[in-house]
């Protein structure tokens, strides 16, 4: 009796998501408690997998906000600025401890919408969020059941 072997060559049809683990893993972050729990939680994951760790801010778009004239582009301004000083400190008090590299991107829009824009455009082969704090997103869905749902990642919700 012979034994009979399949060969798999590898298909070079351009990128593939999550071959030899993740190369990119973005994380949303907005301040919240469980976002920045999210980003400690990721970057460990980038740490060990010697992975980038993308870091993303949606910045939100307030039309209404902008009609009654509060300064909403530069409040959110300020947020993307304060988050980059936390997570420039927090790279520091580990540095030579824990080396992970690391980028800052901001985005316009709703958190969701501006999340799969940025997994997009950074090929990113895993998402981590925070966990909703926000009472109503047990009705419409929170941004992590969205992502989960649109199955193009696999995504890790922090609590």
């Amino acid at each position: 009796m012979t034994e009979q072997h399949e060969q798999h060559s590898p298909s070079h049809s351009g990128f593939e998501r999550g071959t030899d683990g993740p190369k990119v893993i973005v994380v949303g972050v907005d301040g919240s408690d469980s976002s920045l729990r999210a980003a400690a939680y990721a970057g460990g994951l980038a740490r060990r997998q010697h992975a980038l760790l993308a870091v993303v801010y949606v910045q939100p778009v307030l039309a209404a906000g902008a009609a009654l004239g509060a300064p909403v582009a530069e409040t959110t301004d300020e947020i993307a600025e304060d988050l980059v000083a936390y997570i420039r400190e927090a790279a520091e008090r580990v540095k030579g401890i824990f080396e992970v590299r690391w980028e800052f991107h901001t985005f316009r829009g709703d958190p969701y919408n501006g999340l799969v824009k940025a997994a997009d455009e950074l090929t990113a082969d895993a998402v981590v969020v925070g966990a909703s704090e926000q009472a109503g997103h047990r009705i419409i869905g929170s941004v992590a059941v969205r992502l989960v749902k649109a199955g193009r990642w696999p995504v890790t919700v922090v609590p």
